[in-house]
């Protein structure tokens, strides 16, 4: 008796689907059908909130203590290397959407007539007050994580790698399963008030921006990075692209790292960098991540008219660089870790949110491909630096 295998279908196809079916069901389905998913959203938002703080200190703690047990020179400069880069790709995103973004929301208000918003109330509501609030847990993460790093502190290391171990599986098993129905009920909602047309038109000129964007920044690390170990950037950035191709097929900086050592030792990085920053790279270099967040945050702050000056998206470009040191092995590792800034600093409530881990997940290969990628032009950089080092 042949027994038919299990099909797995991924988190994207699902978001999209769910996203199509809000938009269908939502010109067709009655205001009580449409009460029964707000009621849904209502309670799983606020297990979101509920989480969102939890998720902070499971993933970061841990992330910040694994990191600092490599200490040295080697690891300083490769960590204020990622880290700067990621600031840059972030501002570089703020700076062109500053530019480009408020001419495109503007557009399509002019095109799509929105009518005064209709507030849906759910049938009923359940209340789950957070345990510590979003920027304490930020806090007691990074002074946790050092502490960890600096005293070797084992048992307490063991306590917080078991608590993360918790925490993605929460993940994992509740939040991105109903990650799909949640934003059905986001769409749902939106078509049956007017407002889903305009949205999309909106996303779609930003997903092209944040391409062109993506595309950009790999050429700049090269180029950066080519100048200075005095080599063809764009012969560099070809190697590459065996870890591009497989970081967009597996959505997983992870899973990339083999196929990104090879071929940055194929670009002349000696083993031994190569074998270091490659790994850790893949932790907290986040470039792609950093550009495509700020970005669809900086677009809905516009949509919404959310307060996004610069001195605001500056602390939380900041923050969002050091947040997603959790990212890399966790489903939808880098937006997870963003939802924190993204309350904190930025505002952004349950639904802002849910347009965020759409929109963000629409391109998240993409994000991924960028990040690893650009894993290559640091580890040039630092082999670079360490063998004037030697010579010296």
């Amino acid at each position: 008796m042949a027994i038919c295998p299990k099909i797995r279908v991924g988190l994207l196809p699902r978001i999209v689907l769910a996203i199509i079916l809000g938009i269908v069901f939502g010109q067709v389905l009655s205001l009580p059908w449409v009460k029964v998913f707000t009621t849904f959203n209502a309670i799983f938002s606020q297990f979101l909130g509920f989480m969102i703080p939890l998720i902070i200190i499971g993933l970061v703690a841990p992330a910040i203590a694994d990191i600092g047990r490599a200490a040295g020179r080697l690891l300083l400069m490769t960590v204020a290397i990622a880290y700067l880069d990621t600031i840059l790709s972030g501002i570089l995103a703020y700076g062109t959407g500053s530019w480009l973004f408020p001419a495109m929301v503007e557009g399509t208000s002019r095109m799509v007539k929105v009518e005064e918003a209709i507030t849906i109330a759910p049938y009923f509501s359940i209340q789950i007050p957070s345990i510590i609030d979003v920027m304490s847990g930020l806090v007691l993460s990074f002074m946790m994580g050092l502490a960890i790093a600096y005293a070797n502190l084992t048992t307490l290391k063991g306590a917080f790698s078991e608590f993360r171990q918790a925490i993605t599986m929460v993940i994992s098993k509740a939040i991105i399963p109903l990650l799909p129905l949640y934003i059905f009920g986001i769409f749902l909602q939106m078509t049956y008030t007017g407002q889903a047309y305009r949205i999309m038109l909106v996303f779609i000129q930003i997903i092209c921006v944040i391409f062109v964007l993506h595309l950009f920044i790999l050429l700049y690390q090269f180029c950066i990075a080519g100048g200075i170990v005095k080599r063809n950037p764009l012969k560099l950035l070809l190697n590459m692209l065996p870890a591009y191709l497989t970081a967009l097929g597996t959505s997983s900086s992870a899973a990339t790292i083999p196929v990104t050592l090879r071929q940055s030792i194929k670009n002349g990085v000696s083993e031994e960098i190569a074998g270091f920053t490659v790994p850790l790279c893949a932790t907290i270099h986040m470039s792609g991540s950093a550009m495509k967040i700020t970005a669809c945050a900086l677009t809905i702050c516009l949509m919404e008219g959310i307060p996004h000056g610069f001195t605001v998206f500056m602390g939380f470009i900041l923050m969002l660089g050091i947040v997603m040191v959790a990212a890399p092995g966790v489903p939808g590792g880098a937006i997870m870790a963003a939802l924190a800034p993204l309350s904190s600093i930025l505002g952004f409530g349950s639904e802002e949110q849910a347009l965020m881990i759409a929109l963000y997940i629409a391109m998240d290969s993409f994000g991924t491909a960028c990040n690893v990628t650009g894993d290559g032009a640091i580890a040039l950089v630092v082999d670079q630096f360490t063998q004037m080092k030697k010579r010296k």
